[in-house]
């Protein structure tokens, strides 16, 4: 009795087809979101036989690059955009690169949870609607039934601190508020330089030449660390000449008063 013919070794595999809803169960999808990834052209055409659409391995690797680009918290505007990018001559894995070294966290802030017994202890009769209303404003809380989530331990801790110093939260959250103001700005001035200075080309209508989206996620990774050095450096000397200065004028009206 004969066997199935052995595929030799000069003989290629025959790459695997999918049929729609089969690509969407092996994508981990629906048909109706792989449906309206064509339409929003993420995905290339199918080959068609007759009325029916066959898929390729390269869709299911496109369907499972857009899922881990969705979950890194990209859009699927700011993916068409990676992907066209691509097909027109950019290398798209170089890009994803490139763009999540842009909007990855700067920040190595680790969010914090308490409870309303543990915040009563912190703050007492100073945890009121009002001052949780401005952290709420500020974005710098999420508010449960349980509890709080501060986006930073560290600002929570120093929240607390300055609290046990006998300043009333409401002041602190005052200042707060301005500090994230200027924060704002000074993160303002850097987004300009990096902008104006390297990223210029991303705007421009020519594809970037080879391997200068790599390139630019290498300087962006190695200016981060360089962006918060400077922030941190300025604001300790600007607390040096404005305490300077304060102390300065209190000397001043003491001696003619």
């Amino acid at each position: 009795m004969l066997g199935p013919v052995a595929q030799t070794e000069n003989e290629p595999e025959q790459a695997r087809e999918y049929r729609v809803e089969e690509l969407a169960e092996a994508a981990g999808i629906t048909t109706r979101t792989l449906r309206f990834y064509r339409e929003r052209k993420l995905l290339p055409p199918p080959r068609k036989e007759g009325r029916i659409a066959w898929y390729g391995e390269a869709h299911l690797a496109r369907l499972r690059m857009i899922a881990e680009l969705l979950e890194r918290g990209h859009t699927l505007g700011g993916i068409a955009e990676l992907i066209g990018a691509g097909e027109r001559g950019r290398e798209v894995a170089e890009l994803i690169g490139l763009a999540d070294a842009i909007i990855s966290p700067w920040s190595d802030e680790t969010p914090v949870s308490l409870g309303w017994t543990e915040l009563r202890a912190a703050f007492g009769d100073q945890l009121t609607e009002a001052n949780t209303a401005e952290s709420l404003a500020q974005g710098y809380i999420t508010v449960t039934d349980d509890g709080i989530t501060h986006v930073s331990r560290r600002l929570m801790d120093a929240t607390v601190a300055l609290v046990h110093e006998d300043i009333p939260l409401a002041a602190v959250l005052d200042t707060a508020r301005k500090a994230q103001e200027f924060a704002d700005a000074i993160a303002e001035v850097f987004v300009g330089l990096i902008r104006d200075q390297l990223l210029g080309a991303l705007a421009a209508e020519e594809p970037l030449p080879p391997g200068e989206a790599a390139h630019l996620t290498e300087q962006l990774h190695r200016i981060r660390p360089l962006a918060r050095t400077v922030a941190d450096a300025q604001i300790g000397l600007a607390l040096d000449r404005r305490v300077r200065a304060e102390y300065e004028e209190l000397l001043r009206r003491h001696r003619t008063g």
